[in-house]
């Protein structure tokens, strides 16, 4: 990796020729093609990309940096140290493996990332939590397993929020829904009596805007069980929309309208708070009128 700052204003590919002076003209181009590239710290691969005094420009040099820069991977790293990787997983991708898919999930490509920056090849992920295939939002991974024993240990005192778009809106502005959830044959949570296979879940939700047909929800659980949020959306009436399997009508946005939005937790190493937030994918914004969409 090379470091460089700027003297003069100048456009990027100029600036990249005048530097990196020893360097083919042609491997220079393919620098800025695969997003080896960086201004103050994010990629470009404008060849006019205006640079003004002051700027830190940094080129990946080596081939094993490239191949990590060009590699696209399906979700964003909000952010990364030597302890943990926070990343904003898209609706559709498994958080880890089932029986049926092995391979397309973010801990077989997260894992592949770390392997390519750990100049040994041997980095590794540790899975912290997961949320389900079709929500979206943020997802904190360990990169090594004494940060993953910490955060675990730790998690009664992470504080998660969602915010879901909503079939209707709920007689009650906000609420608790505490009730025990059971699993059926076929996979399918339900609300029932209190029994040796169920278990006690605890959801607090808050109506942040009323459409027409929707709502805008923020969603805080006390538990994590399995299809909580759905299962007790439903129960009050107001299920998830896009979510067939506990009761919605509608599938407005082609996806189920669920978003892992904020997580709070001490860093592991440094005992230190970080907060992350991701905002509402647009898909979901834009089922309710008045929301800013840029």
């Amino acid at each position: 990796m090379e470091k460089f700052i700027v003297e003069e204003e100048t456009g990027l590919l100029d600036f990249l020729f005048k530097v990196l002076k020893g360097y083919n003209k042609n491997k220079v181009r393919n620098y800025l093609k695969f997003g080896a590239v960086s201004v103050n710290g994010t990629v470009s691969r404008r060849h006019d990309h205006c640079l003004r005094c002051g700027s830190e420009v940094t080129v990946q040099t080596n081939k094993k940096e490239i191949l990590v820069a060009s590699r696209k991977y399906p979700f964003k790293i909000v952010f990364e140290d030597d302890d943990i990787i926070v990343i904003d997983k898209p609706a559709g991708l498994l958080t880890i493996a089932t029986e049926k898919e092995k391979d397309d999930t973010a801990y077989r490509a997260l894992t592949e990332y770390a392997s390519l920056r750990d100049p040994s090849g041997r980095g590794r992920v540790f899975i912290v939590h997961r949320i389900d295939r079709d929500t979206s939002g943020l997802v904190i991974f360990a990169k090594r397993g004494e940060a993953k024993e910490k955060l675990q240990e730790g998690w009664g005192s992470v504080e998660k929020r969602y915010m879901a778009v909503l079939e209707g809106s709920p007689q009650k502005e906000s609420g608790i829904i505490k009730t025990s959830l059971a699993e059926n044959k076929f996979r399918t949570v339900y609300s029932g009596p209190r029994s040796e296979s169920s278990k006690i879940a605890v959801t607090r939700y808050r109506i942040l805007k009323i459409a027409e047909r929707y709502s805008l929800a923020e969603i805080i659980i006390d538990t994590g069980r399995k299809h909580q949020i759905r299962v007790h959306m439903a129960n009050i009436g107001c299920p998830i929309a896009g979510d067939s399997r506990y009761g919605a009508k509608t599938d407005p946005a082609g996806r189920l309208a669920l978003h892992a939005s904020y997580i709070s937790f001490k860093h592991p190493a440094t005992g230190k708070t970080l907060i992350f937030e991701s905002r509402l994918p647009e898909p979901l914004r834009r089922l309710i009128p008045g929301l800013k969409t840029a």
